[in-house]
């Protein structure tokens, strides 16, 4: 059987945009007429709806979910908005969680075409991993490690950060497929999406113990008990909670 295309990445608790977000989107379609929509508009949205307290408790919206809302509800409103797809800019792939962007690594790192990959990064403010949303600037520091300065998807340029290449970016996790349960072992690093009461946000989490389960309707039933790195606390989740590193893959 043919391997099902990995999913994107999302937070497992994400409902959709709320009533209010969903009013304001219909506002600025209907106000935006010809005028062109960048990637800097979706990112603007994107900060606000994240900073409204209506989304307080939620997940945070992705500038990639508001531009495929806006590609898919133009093509549905042409009566209404008298503009064509052409209008937003980037829209021949949706949603695309981060723009195809690639880094200058020093020299001699031998590495992969990068315009193929997408990338997440470490975040020094917390140490929780988020997609990159582009690279803008990299620098070498006086002890000649290399960083890059990134804007993470669903933030503003007041977050952008500067983290170490060599250690703080790496090719973008993804989900695991109720079908691949069994690639996890114990022993194995994950990126884990770990929910508190105050944030909910991915960590790397090693695999400690595993309950294996039939599995029925809803997919793989299975418990994995893993241990967060940057706490060392310990947490029984489910497969959906798992991101896989790209090695998993065949």
């Amino acid at each position: 059987m043919e391997r099902l295309r990995p999913r994107q990445r999302e937070r497992p608790s994400f409902s959709g945009f709320t009533k209010a977000e969903v009013e304001k989107m219909e506002k600025l379609l209907i106000e935006s007429g010809d005028r062109s929509l960048d990637n800097k508009f979706f990112q603007n949205l994107a900060r606000n709806f994240n900073r409204a307290s209506s989304r307080a408790g939620k997940p945070a919206v992705k500038t990639s979910e508001i531009r495929c809302w806006f590609q898919d509800n133009l093509q549905h409103c042409q009566p209404k908005v008298s503009s064509s797809p052409k209008t937003l800019k980037e829209t021949d792939d949706c949603p695309p969680s981060s723009p195809k962007k690639t880094t200058q690594l020093p020299k001699g790192d031998k590495v992969p075409d990068l315009s193929e990959l997408e990338f997440e990064a470490k975040s020094s403010k917390d140490g929780a991993w988020y997609d990159v949303d582009i690279f803008l600037a990299h620098r070498f520091l006086s002890s000649g490690e290399p960083e890059v300065l990134v804007r993470f998807v669903g933030f503003g340029a007041e977050e952008d950060e500067w983290v170490n290449i060599k250690k703080c970016v790496r090719e973008r996790s993804v989900p695991l497929e109720h079908s691949e349960c069994q690639k996890v072992k114990v022993g194995d690093v994950v990126l884990c999406f770990q929910e508190r009461r105050d944030q909910a946000i991915y960590y790397d989490a090693r695999v400690m113990d595993i309950q294996r389960r039939l599995h029925d309707i809803r997919g793989c039933r299975c418990i994995f008990l893993v241990r967060y790195d940057h706490d060392n606390a310990e947490e029984r989740v489910r497969l959906r909670r798992l991101c896989g590193r790209p090695t998993y893959q065949t």
